[in-house]
């Protein structure tokens, strides 16, 4: 799935890098834990978080995680986006919950990211 079709439909607000909507994502995992998304093993992931500070996009860097949806409103403070940014990551913003963004993308096509 494109990450074009996924703003649109969760209706996401692309915070930056918007060149990338073009890209291809075949899998997303929800989690507010850092730690549960470390153990993810899915290649072109999209992470999918209400968390905005740092640790979030550095743990997406470790990862290779070249798009963030952060839920319920929340967007990353300027240093933040512009830090992703650099790191050639793709931030959007939906105001729908966690629960709502995983069952809209589930329902149209997107898989989920199964732990082992």
């Amino acid at each position: 799935m494109k990450l074009s079709e996924i703003k649109e439909l969760i209706t996401a607000e692309v915070l930056c890098n918007e060149e990338m909507l073009s890209m291809d994502t075949t899998c997303a995992f929800g989690s507010d834990l850092m730690s549960d998304v470390l153990a993810l093993s899915c290649k072109d992931t999209i992470l999918i978080t209400g968390l905005t500070n740092i640790q979030t996009i550095r743990t997406a860097e470790m990862l290779d995680i070249k798009c963030i949806i952060f839920v319920r409103n929340k967007r990353p403070d300027e240093a933040i986006v512009e830090f992703a940014k650099e790191k050639g990551m793709c931030l959007l913003a939906t105001r729908h919950t966690m629960f709502t963004t995983c069952g809209i993308l589930y329902s149209n096509g997107l898989k989920g990211v199964d732990m082992d």
